[in-house]
């Protein structure tokens, strides 16, 4: 487990903690404090983040959900509940899909995975920047994509792309145990329409709101544990 920076805290029922991209897993500090009072928390970095071992090849989701597999049972984590933000709801809805055993259940908080219909201004600078890349791949990379995109490495401007470019709403509809989506109502990254279309392909998927963006789990960390711990305990 070297390659893998994990914290582990309190006693009781296994409860993992899955980050979003670009964070880590000091992000749930608030989670943490809280939670580990009545369950044994386990917060991970995943591969490329945090102090975690950098990626020597581009993971799709597919492969960050086989990896994590691998290190819960490293770590002896036996059906947790999970509390996931962004990037961390692709790999647990991926992970999760048909495997009923896996999770008990999952709270998605600013939940990415749904790719809805791309305007006309989208697909022309897709189309512009794959004109560009062919005759000047490097001023394409640098002109291109989000400010989070340019700041990656090659391997992990890869890994990025696999992952932006899945849509999990398949895999959403294999997840049979329950699920409670918790949106950020100034969430502008993952947004509510986002969050909707992701909540009608939970069998048994519920959401709420609360005050906050894309990191509300954090900005309002009280109303967020307490609707968590009510989910946990329903």
């Amino acid at each position: 487990m070297s390659e893998v920076s994990f914290l582990q805290k309190g006693k009781g029922k296994d409860l993992l903690l899955l980050h979003g991209y670009l964070s880590s897993k000091e992000a749930f500090a608030a989670q943490v404090a809280y939670f580990s009072r009545f369950y044994r928390v386990t917060a991970i970095d995943f591969l490329g983040f945090g102090g975690s071992r950098a990626l020597t090849s581009a993971f799709s989701v597919g492969d960050y959900a086989e990896w994590l597999k691998a290190v819960m049972v490293a770590l002896g984590l036996l059906k947790p509940h999970v509390i996931a933000h962004s990037f961390g709801c692709r790999v647990a809805v991926k992970a999760a899909s048909g495997a009923s055993e896996l999770f008990d259940k999952i709270v998605l908080t600013g939940p990415a995975g749904v790719i809805l219909k791309r305007g006309v201004k989208y697909r022309f600078k897709v189309g512009l920047y794959r004109l560009v890349k062919k005759f000047a791949p490097t001023f394409a990379e640098r002109r291109f994509g989000s400010k989070e995109y340019r700041m990656l490495s090659p391997v992990m401007k890869e890994s990025y792309k696999k992952i932006v470019n899945e849509d999990l709403r398949a895999c959403a509809k294999g997840v049979l145990g329950e699920v409670l989506i918790i949106e950020g109502s100034d969430d502008q990254v993952t947004t509510r329409a986002e969050a909707e279309a992701y909540l009608q392909c939970f069998p048994k998927g519920k959401m709420r709101t609360i005050e906050g963006g894309h990191f509300a789990f954090a900005e309002n960390p009280v109303s967020f544990n307490l609707i968590t711990e009510e989910f946990f305990y329903g």
